[in-house]
């Protein structure tokens, strides 16, 4: 039986509301999800349970233990995968906007992970609920993601995701004539204080150091094509810098406006090209993932037209 993850606290400034104090302190766990391990007791203040409302106090030890998630079975599915590049070591897959990665509330079946274990059913890598699945893209954004297909793989592309050594870029068009045209965006990102649901360009708290590199491609009617690449790989990282620049990306619902003039019913953002090495022989590869249709028509009906696209 798996043990529970336990983390220790030492309280500094006191006066938050205990359920707020441990999501601030602990990124993987939003507020909610604090206030359940409250009410189910694995949260204790100087070893004594309290409520979520309690108001923490300097000096204190606040224990959080986190106990392993309830072993679940992940059902194959035959879900058409678009396969860009397959060996035995490494997928590579042009994922479509609207498919979920893997498996979380709401999304119980129908992932990226139920058809990868249908394309590779002895697939036993990475844990039961996102299998061989390497990095992330939001269920909204298209492109390129990669899943290892053995242990030594796993490890590998994990060990040059951490070196930063995978080069990734995306595309993305934005609200507005993005100024200056190219630029750095180094901001920290953590946990919205005010809507702990979303991210956001913090300063205090609990944040991760985020940088991005953009540049713009081309600019028509108030909209601007822009190629990003992100240099470290923070939840809805690109999405979170362009609004931050005043430059949300189109149809972009949590960070931008939902409704748009071009008739998107998703956001305009596409994890378009990816470069890393392959585990076996350390050969350095390049992958491309076009377009989709429902991207390629507002650029065209904008007048938008960019060599390699």
């Amino acid at each position: 039986m798996l043990a529970n993850q336990t983390i220790e606290l030492q309280v500094e400034s006191g006066g938050a509301r205990l359920d707020r104090y441990i999501s601030e302190r602990v990124p993987e766990l939003s507020r909610a999800a604090a206030q359940r391990l409250i009410d189910d007791g694995f949260i204790f203040v100087d070893n004594h349970a309290r409520k979520a409302s309690y108001r923490v106090q300097a000096g204190e030890t606040i224990r959080v233990e986190i106990p392993p998630p309830e072993p679940a079975t992940l059902r194959a599915e035959n879900i058409p995968l678009a396969i860009v590049y397959e060996d035995d070591d490494v997928l590579v897959l042009n994922k479509p906007a609207g498919l979920v990665v893997h498996p979380a509330a709401g999304h119980a079946d129908g992932t990226l992970a139920n058809a990868v274990l249908a394309h590779c059913p002895n697939l036993n890598v990475g844990g039961v609920e996102r299998p061989g699945i390497v990095h992330r893209l939001d269920s909204e954004t298209s492109g390129i993601i990669v899943v290892a297909k053995n242990d030594a793989a796993l490890r590998d592309l994990q060990a040059q995701f951490k070196a930063r050594r995978v080069h990734k870029t995306y595309l993305a068009l934005v609200e507005g004539n993005v100024r200056p045209p190219r630029g750095k965006i180094d901001a920290p990102i953590g946990r919205d204080p005010k809507h702990r649901q979303k991210m956001a360009v913090v300063t205090s708290g609990v944040t991760r150091q985020a940088v991005t590199i953009y540049h713009t491609l081309a600019t028509r009617n108030n909209y601007t094509l822009v190629q990003a690449e992100p240099q470290t790989g923070r939840t809805h990282q690109i999405r979170v810098h362009l609004a931050f620049l005043g430059f949300p990306v189109v149809a972009d619902a949590i960070y931008g406006k939902a409704k748009n003039a071009l008739g998107l019913s998703r956001q305009f953002l596409h994890a378009w090209q990816i470069t890393f090495t392959l585990p076996r022989d350390g050969r350095a590869i390049h992958f491309v993932a076009p377009l989709p249709a429902e991207l390629r028509a507002p650029l065209e009906a904008l007048g938008i037209t960019v060599p390699g696209l």
